[in-house]
């Protein structure tokens, strides 16, 4: 048992120190994650607004959160007659009474993407997501209807959401992973959204989903330059390449100066 002590105690630190290490370890790796007003103050206090329209809609009368939710959709005549009120009120709605499911997905989207890139940047993220795939989607239905592929109702359908913003956080958040963390995001996006189009079978579902995810790819190559997490390469110049040669104590001065040029 003694010889064991002492030579864990020279070659390395004892079982238990590890273990505490660690732990120590793991908990640092969660508690730098979690969202905070100062790392995330863009995802929180967005959070925060649709929690108070979710709140609202839950609690206020049936017949003017209709009317409100009317006049913020994104869709089709909106888009023709108001369009910057349509684009900018659709995001602050979630389409259903529960926002819990949306509180993970920021967590796990937006939140990590601002601190890695910083909060005007995640904001820039989720609203191109957002309004490109909004005009997107709702320009094939405005096409569709004057073909007369879909009916005029169609100009009419409520379309409100963060689910393109939050797709649109999620692609470019891939491009700042590493090469397997980035195949898994995107599976696991690409996924989500085919199980969507296959339940709902909805036109502006199966444009916008997927055109929202492409517009966070797309953005990979602006973002990677403001990614705070990428290593940092030092670049040595000539002079940090050739330690200068110190004479030893005694030694002859033009041996040491002979060295030194060598």
């Amino acid at each position: 048992m003694t010889e064991r002590r002492v030579r864990a105690g020279r070659g390395g630190p004892p079982y238990g120190m590890l273990r505490h290490g660690l732990r120590a370890g793991v908990v640092e790796w969660l508690l730098a994650r979690v969202p905070t007003p100062r790392r995330n103050p863009f995802a929180l206090g967005y959070l925060a607004v649709v929690g108070a329209t979710t709140t609202f809609a839950g609690l206020a009368d049936p017949d003017l959160v209709r009317r409100l939710q009317e006049a913020s959709s994104s869709d089709g005549h909106n888009l023709l007659q108001h369009p910057l009120r349509a684009l900018l009120l659709s995001g602050f709605w979630v389409a259903g009474p529960d926002w819990v499911p949306y509180l993970w997905a920021f967590a796990l989207t937006v939140a990590p993407l601002e601190r890695r890139v910083g909060p005007a940047r995640a904001a820039a993220v989720f609203a191109a997501g957002h309004i490109g795939a909004t005009l997107l989607s709702q320009g094939v239905v405005i096409v569709a209807v004057e073909t007369g592929r879909l009916e005029p109702a169609a100009m009419d359908y409520l379309d409100i959401g963060v689910s393109y913003g939050v797709l649109a956080s999620l692609g470019a958040l891939a491009g700042l992973l590493r090469p397997g963390g980035r195949v898994i995001a995107l599976g696991l996006a690409g996924v989500l959204i085919v199980e969507q189009i296959a339940g709902d079978r909805d036109l502006v579902t199966g444009v916008g989903h997927p055109a929202a995810l492409l517009t966070g790819v797309a953005l990979w190559r602006w973002l990677r330059r403001w990614d705070g997490h990428r290593p940092c390469r030092i670049r040595l110049g000539p002079s940090a390449e050739r330690p200068r040669t110190v004479p030893a104590p005694g030694s002859a001065p033009g041996r040491a100066a002979a060295l030194d040029r060598v």
